[in-house]
């Protein structure tokens, strides 16, 4: 069997890949032993949405959780979630945190009324349905009572509200812990203004033409190399501490908390 495609687009930040590219390099080799077929050496890098993660040749990635109860239900296969070791993280679980300049003067969520947001992605969980959860305060007249910029990713997010284009934005605890690890500059200067609740990781996914004996193998190379020590730097270095093998189920509450904006009449805000 030719090569099919793996990535791992979600924290693919420039100063992290050399991990990323190590820790793939051990994981495949895992595969491989667990007999899973086409195994590719290197990752692709195909970008982050539907379009990727339904690729026919998909055999591994990392998706966000909003598009896997939306667009990727019942297409894709779910193989876990990892379970970080950063501030703002619960095993599997993790949250965003609402960011803003350290001297702006904010106590709470109430006082970014008309303020500019930086919102990375309108499919995003953590940059913008999290945001929901907790802009009840924002919402004049069923309309966000403040102006939304489309950064196109995180990192600009973060870049955006440390330079004053924008007064906050909202991203995963992983990505802020990650950036202010390995890029710092970025992240000086800026507090976490609030937290919103937690809600299921980044999930692990198969393609949805993986068979199952190739997603079993794929779990079995995953605990595999969790155990490996000699993957134990590369995995401090990416904050990556296990992997809980969740099921489709666990991300209900990220579908409830959907729902449920919905019932309050909270809109998407972008």
């Amino acid at each position: 069997m030719a090569d099919r495609i793996a990535s791992l687009p979600m924290y693919d930040f420039p100063a992290v890949r050399p991990a990323t590219e190590s820790w793939w390099a051990g994981l495949s080799a895992h595969f491989r032993r667990a007999g899973v077929r086409g195994v590719p050496d290197r990752l692709s890098r195909p970008g982050e949405g539907p379009a990727s993660w339904l690729a026919p040749d998909l055999l591994f990635s990392q998706s966000c959780g909003y598009p896997l109860v939306t667009l990727l239900a019942g297409r894709v296969t779910l193989l876990g979630t990892p379970c970080y070791d950063m501030d703002g993280c619960d095993g599997a679980d993790y949250r965003s945190f609402i960011i803003v300049r350290a001297d702006f003067p904010a106590g709470g969520i109430a006082d970014l009324h008309g303020r500019r947001c930086a919102i990375n992605k309108a499919g995003s969980w953590s940059g913008h349905h999290a945001l929901r959860l907790v802009a009840g305060a924002l919402i004049d007249n069923g309309r966000p009572a403040f102006d939304v910029w489309l950064s196109g990713s995180h990192a600009a997010s973060i870049d955006a509200v440390r330079s004053g284009a924008a007064d906050f934005a909202s991203l995963d605890c992983v990505s802020f812990g990650l950036l202010s690890r390995y890029e710092p500059h970025r992240t000086d200067g800026l507090r976490v203004l609030a937290r919103t609740p937690v809600m299921p990781g980044l999930p692990l996914i198969a393609g949805g033409g993986v068979s199952e004996a190739d997603v079993l193998g794929m779990k079995q190379g995953l605990r595999a190399a969790l155990d490996d020590p000699a993957l134990e730097s590369v995995r401090n270095r990416l904050g990556l501490k296990a992997i809980r093998f969740t099921g489709m189920a666990d991300y209900g509450r990220l579908s409830a908390a959907l729902a449920r904006l919905d019932e309050q009449r909270i809109p998407p805000l972008i």
